[in-house]
């Protein structure tokens, strides 16, 4: 039986490209030292001693610079390709969150934010594109399934190293690790991935680029992402604050539950797409699963003050993120083909960076004003209207088509 689910799971990962290896693991090794973004809510209210709305406007800085940077990352990648990007925006962000620890006052930190964001998530768009550059087109879903493994794996490893280095160097530690590690996988990039190993496709070269503002059901898709965006970045902003203040937990124990998310990830993520793939559904209709799990988690957690229903709610938020991601990000890629795919990689990617603009500000505030309970139950609204946007784009683009949208999920 057991030897049945390792062979199982060794086989969710053949057919894929070493190059898709090689980003992945370059991948893994930049994720694994961002250990300063899980605790930025922590550093800021207990080192550095600002309230919780002052805590909200920096992190809406936050979400400026990576809108910024995300839209940044799109023209560089439309302009001089994804692989320059991506080096460019390791290399110069690791030494930018190495200087993020100096800045004391509100406006210093509010900028030193915004322009780390501004360099980090150029990379973001970058990395969309080279997946799309390096895989098999039917490999795609689950070559993003890969990335996010390393990206989940990484993010399991951090948090909870990020809290023995808080406990023994103290929040610095935190800002210097995770430059160093930027600036690892930048050379790791340069030595090891070359441009030229890319997949040609000359039937999309010779498409003339469609206009990604008049994509409407693209568009819509957007809005059903930021959304998304809104309710699951409060898991890494304002729930930290939730654990630590209702819940009592030290930092090494919310470091351990926010390390749960990346483990469990990294052990069911690629088989559960690879099962789903099998099922011959939409995409469109995956992410709603995925949204509809995050939504009962937040309802879970409303239910009982018994502190066993924060790892049972990060069961079910880590379920739908490992469902919605990959299934949304194959959609969008698929929806990029033929057009310019660094500015429609560049809007997914805002979509999540608006989710930190509005996110973490807004819910900061809510719990300021209204408290957790009615917090978490804005986001189980914002949920329900997120998988109504879904559905109208599933409609929209079955019109369009004629037909269900990508039946193979890729």
């Amino acid at each position: 039986m057991l030897q049945r689910l390792f062979r199982a799971y060794v086989g969710s990962f053949k057919d894929l490209r070493r190059e898709v290896w090689l980003l992945a693991f370059i991948t893994f090794i930049n994720r694994a030292g961002t250990m300063v973004i899980p605790f930025l809510s922590l550093y800021l209210t207990e080192n550095r001693e600002f309230s919780l709305e002052d805590v909200g406007w920096i992190l809406t800085f936050f979400g400026l610079g990576s809108v910024a940077g995300s839209w940044l990352g799109g023209k560089l990648v439309d302009r001089i390709g994804h692989y320059k990007t991506m080096a460019l925006s390791l290399l110069v962000s690791g030494v930018f969150f190495i200087f993020l620890q100096f800045p004391v006052s509100f406006w210093g930190i509010c900028a030193g934010i915004f322009i780390v964001m501004l360099v980090a998530d150029a990379f973001r768009p970058a990395v969309f594109v080279a997946i799309n550059a390096y895989s098999k087109p039917e490999n795609r879903t689950r070559s993003i399934t890969l990335i996010r493994l390393a990206i989940n794996l990484g993010f399991s490893a951090g948090p909870a190293v990020g809290g023995l280095i808080i406990a023994s160097a103290g929040y610095s530690g935190l800002f210097w690790v995770d430059g160093i590690t930027c600036i690892l996988a930048g050379f790791l990039l340069l030595n090891l991935l070359h441009p030229k190993k890319a997949i040609e496709n000359p039937k999309e070269v010779i498409k003339i680029p469609k206009s990604m503002m008049s994509d409407k059901p693209y568009l819509i898709f957007i809005g059903a992402m930021i959304l998304f965006g809104f309710i699951f970045l409060q898991y890494f902003s304002t729930m930290p604050l939730y654990y630590s203040r209702i819940h009592y937990l030290s930092e090494f124990e919310i470091g351990v539950l926010l390390g749960l998310n990346g483990f469990l990830i990294f052990l069911f993520e690629m088989p559960l797409i690879k099962y789903l793939e099998s099922r011959h559904r939409s995409p469109l209709f995956h992410v709603i699963t995925g949204t509809v799990l995050v939504a009962i988690s937040f309802l879970l957690i409303n239910l009982t003050g018994w502190v066993g229903i924060l790892l049972v709610g990060m069961i079910f938020m880590t379920i739908g993120e490992m469902i919605a991601f990959p299934f949304s990000n194959s959609f969008a890629l698929k929806r990029a083909e033929g057009g310019k795919q660094g500015s429609y990689m560049a809007l997914y990617s805002i979509a999540f960076s608006i989710g930190h603009i509005f996110g973490h500000n807004s819910g900061m505030q809510l719990i300021n004003k209204f408290g957790y309970s009615l917090t978490w139950n804005v986001m189980i609204l914002l949920s329900l209207i997120s998988c109504g946007l879904i559905i109208y784009v599933i409609y929209l683009v079955k019109k369009e088509n004629g037909s269900p949208v990508v039946e193979n999920g890729a």
